[in-house]
């Protein structure tokens, strides 16, 4: 991918909610909220401290991860919806 995001923001590609409930129910697509599970497939190199040290990001590509309902900015690259956000938007790292 030619797009690498800066300092301390990940780019994520949301990952597909199921198409069924565990009862065999169909969700329509116009019921379906966005799922708030994506995996991180571009990462920045992390910010700086006071002396100018750079601080590593704790996510890295391929990761799983839970994020807030209304959290980054939702953009298109290369024709696939995708989401840019800040590290301390993401709630946690599924293992």
């Amino acid at each position: 991918m030619a797009f690498r995001p800066l300092h301390d923001r990940v780019l994520v590609r949301r990952i597909e909610a199921e198409e069924k409930t565990a009862g065999g129910i169909i969700i329509p697509d116009a019921a379906k909220e966005k799922p708030s599970e994506g995996e991180v497939i571009a990462a920045g190199e992390g910010t700086r401290d006071d002396d100018g040290d750079r601080i590593p990001l704790d996510v890295k590509v391929g990761d799983k991860i839970l994020f807030g309902k209304w959290s980054g900015t939702e953009v298109k690259i290369n024709g696939e919806d995708l989401i840019i956000m800040k590290e301390s938007d993401i709630l946690g790292i599924l293992g």
